[in-house]
This record gives structure tokens, sequence and C-alpha cells, in this order.
């Protein structure tokens, strides 16, 4: 299908609530759709309307979204693809989107209209992620792939600006983009991870842009019928609106690349986030563990904040559904790939999404 401007707006609202607190902003995702549109006319199609053979690549933004050195021109999600394109040696592929978001869903489109390219519905992930390896569809455990990633990000100007390609182990290459992202003054633009179309078929979220899609039509509904748009989300996603109240308290940190902290409501409930929300408690029970959906809707324009944006004082309503729920990518299938979530926020988590100790 070809984007317009309807859909471009029902993508980045749905792909804003499936964002789960991280996948950029909603302003940040009409900026960069909007631009695509201008540019040319992004389509997005089914992935059963690509070769099997066809190479598929990979477009992301790494980064710590609150890191206040922060600067990233659209042209650089164009000119990461096209410095990966020229490695590989390739003059046709089609494009993914790693994960879900307010600006993530829309990654991708940009790209496709200035290049020609296609965005194939099978993303990375049906909902944001924190780490590149939880978008890398199970990649890091094939010992002999070999991972081809560029990076574009920084301002020229403040001696911050970086350009990078990387090959080998996936793991070493997603750490050397971390650390780029960081150099660049918080976030990078990047393409990664080329494999055949077929491998998406049991890897990817298939279909998980077309439920952003089916999601941000149905708040766009709810909001011109007047009907409470947190309550219809909850109800699309089969899942709850667990609370209402206003943020007592903010602790955010920017480490490594990531954005970190808690969001205390009323001082009862508490949301730990590594650029997404991980878990959700209320008075130390805990309610929900990542890859859970945990979104944060400002009521007095309801529509989704992320975890970058949330402010003391904010009046807020916490929609939450149960990871059974979403499309989900191989990366959130891999008990490994939640170890550093752990170490991040000090808290455990494989034991209640995998269970055992």
């Amino acid at each position: 299908m070809t984007c317009d401007k309807e859909l471009v707006e029902a993508l980045v609202l749905g792909g804003a609530v499936l964002g789960g607190g991280g996948g950029g902003s909603i302003d940040e995702g009409l900026k960069l759709g909007h631009l695509a549109l201008e540019m040319g006319e992004p389509e997005i199609i089914p992935l059963d309307a690509l070769n099997p053979e066809e190479t598929v690549i990979t477009v992301a933004a790494v980064g710590a979204p609150a890191a206040e050195n922060r600067y990233l021109e659209p042209m650089d999600y164009v000119n990461a693809v096209k410095i990966i394109m020229e490695a590989l040696g390739i003059s046709k592929c089609g494009l993914i989107t790693n994960e879900m978001g307010g600006m993530a869903s829309v990654n991708g489109l940009l790209q496709g209209a200035v290049l020609g390219l296609p965005v194939v519905d099978a993303p990375c992930n049906g909902r944001a992620h924190p780490t590149s390896l939880m978008g890398a569809m199970g990649l890091h455990k094939l010992p002999a792939y070999v991972a081809t990633q560029s990076a574009c990000g920084g301002n020229l100007m403040r001696g911050t600006r970086v350009e990078v390609l990387v090959r080998g182990n996936i793991h070493r290459c997603s750490a050397l983009v971390r650390e780029a992202s960081v150099q660049a003054g918080g976030i990078v633009a990047v393409a990664r991870n080329p494999v055949r179309a077929r491998y998406l078929s049991e890897h990817a979220a298939v279909g998980a842009m077309h439920h952003a899609i089916s999601l941000g039509k149905m708040i766009v509904q709810a909001e011109r019928q007047g009907k409470p748009v947190e309550e219809e989300v909850a109800r699309c996603l089969g899942s709850e609106v667990v609370a209402e109240g206003r943020v007592t308290r903010v602790q955010l940190t920017t480490e490594g690349g990531f954005d970190l902290g808690t969001v205390w409501i009323d001082e009862v409930y508490e949301l730990v986030f590594w650029n997404e929300y991980m878990l959700l408690e209320a008075q130390g029970e805990r309610l929900y563990t990542f890859p859970d959906l945990i979104t944060t809707f400002d009521t007095s324009t309801h529509r989704p904040v992320t975890s970058a944006e949330i402010r003391k004082g904010m009046k807020v309503a916490i929609v939450a559904a149960k990871k059974e729920q979403l499309i989900l990518g191989q990366g959130m299938r891999e008990p490994e790939l939640f170890r550093p979530v752990e170490k991040a926020i000090g808290r455990p988590v494989v034991r209640y999404v995998f269970g055992g100790e």
C-alpha cells in the first residue's frame, strides 16, 4: 500500500502505544512521516510480496532519546542505508524497522521514498525494546553470521559528527554502534543486519505495522467520537487501564547510550524504564514486566508519552497489556537477552518472563 497522510498518522499513533515508553515520540514520527510523503511515495508491502531471496536491511535509531546533545538530521537515516548498500554491493533491497514506536514505526518510509525501496511489514519486533540484539531476530545465535552495520549522526559544527561502517560479530558490532551514538551526542541513525526475506517469516514480527495502523485508526476514531481513548486502546489490546494519577517524582539519568530511571505515580505506582518501561509495580507488587506492554498517556491530550517526555506534575493514565497480546519477534523469546536489563535496572526480570529462578 502507498502511504498517505492518514495512514502515516495512524501508524505513528498506534506505534506510539506499542512503543511502551520508548520508540520515539509522536512529534518525531509525524515529522519524519510527513517528510517521507514530501520526498516521494513510500510503500509498505506484506512479507509474502517479496522474493524470499531478496535482501532485507533493518533500519533503526540507536541511543538515548533524552540525551541533551543528541543531533540527527533526517537524511542521516537515508545515508545510513546508502552506506550499507554500497558496502554490500547491492542496488535494491527491502527495509524493515527494528521496532514499533512513535518514530520507530515510520522509520524506513523516508529511506524508501528517497531510494525507491519498499518497507516490508515484518519489523524485528512488534513493540519497542532497549538493546540492538533484542531487534536482531535471533541472529546472535548463528555463529557463522557476519553482521554489517552503519550509523550516522551528530553535529559537525559541534565536533560530534560520526559516520561508521562495521563488520563482524554481531555482539561487537552492536556495541560499537551503541558507542557511536554516545560519541555523536546521544543518538544515531542505523542500517544493519542484512538477511534474506525468507528468514523473516519465523523470526520477525510479521504484520506488526498493520497492527499499529489498526490501533492508530481506532485512536483517531475514538477522538472524533469523544470516546475515552485510553479505555478504547485497552479494549483493542485486550488489556486494562491500570491506573490514573499524577506524576509525583521522576528520576532520569543517561548512561552508556540509554535513558535509565523511575517514575512514581501518586507514590503508589512505580515505573522503571531503560528507554522503554521495564516493569510496573504497585507498593512493591509486580504487576507487569517487559516485554509486557506498559504505556503512559497524558490525560490532558489522551496521547501516549514516552519515558523521555514524562514530567513531574503531569497527570497520566497507565495502560498495560500482557506479552501474549502482542506480535513479538525472536528477540523477545531469548532469556539471555534479558540479563542486561536486570543488570541495568537492578531488578529481577527473567524469572517473571520465562519462569524459574
